[in-house]
Order: C-alpha cells, then sequence, then structure tokens
C-alpha cells in the first residue's frame, strides 16, 4: 500500500490538498495515482492568475503509459504552479507529496473532501 499522509485531504480522482495557514491550498496527485501513472514525461498545469473550479479539468499529465486530466480538487484563484514539475515532471513519480507539488490556490470554496482513511479504503477497493 502507498504512503498516504494523515495531513491531506483527498479527492476521488486522487489529488491531495494541503491548506495553509494563509488559507492557500496547495495541490498535488496522490502517490497512488503517480504510480498508477507510470514514469510521468510531461506535467501541463493551469496558470497564475486563472481560475480553477473543484471537479473540472484544469490540466493533464503525460506517462510512458497514458494522458490523465488533472482536476481541479477547490474552486480559486491560481497562486503559483510548481515549475520545477514542469522542468522535471518525473519530480511527480519521485516525491509526490513534497517536491512534486503542482499548483497553489486560494481557495474560494473546498468542497467535502476524503480523509486519509477514506482515501485508503477508496483505493483499495479499486
Amino acid at each position: 500500500m502507498t504512503n498516504i499522509p494523515q495531513d491531506l485531504r483527498y479527492s476521488r480522482e486522487h489529488e491531495w490538498i494541503r491548506t495553509g495557514s494563509d488559507g492557500v491550498v496547495t495541490v498535488g496527485v496522490t502517490a497512488f495515482a503517480a504510480e498508477s501513472l507510470g514514469d510521468v514525461v510531461f506535467v501541463q498545469l493551469p496558470e497564475a492568475g486563472s481560475t480553477v473550479t473543484a471537479g473540472e479539468v484544469c490540466g493533464e499529465i503525460e506517462s510512458t503509459k497514458s494522458v490523465s486530466e488533472l482536476y481541479a480538487p477547490v474552486t480559486g484563484e491560481v497562486v503559483e504552479v510548481n515549475e520545477s514539475v514542469a522542468d522535471s515532471p518525473e519530480t511527480v513519480n519521485a516525491d509526490p507529496y513534497d517536491a512534486g507539488w503542482l499548483f497553489t490556490v486560494r481557495a474560494e470554496s473546498v468542497p467535502e473532501l476524503l480523509d486519509a482513511d477514506a482515501y485508503a479504503a477508496l483505493i483499495q477497493e479499486g
């Protein structure tokens, strides 16, 4: 079983969020998603200043196996994108919960998301 950090919240589409003390939310994909994708070779992220909407496509992740859409887990304005992931997409596989974060959002709305235990149950169900 992959490592599932307890301090994050998870979407059913396998994105995670970490809410900072300033209310800005960091977004990434889970280790489960990264492992399922295989070697990530390209990441398309939303632009800083753009608005993302929870549940809607906001980018894509391309691997040696497939191309997957990236869904926004929250609604709000993109504050920053992780340019190092754009330059070195393999970071998503190597460190999905830290250096492999994708972008940050000043969240206007955060839907109900899964805690670590509920996410673990989701991926066990397959």
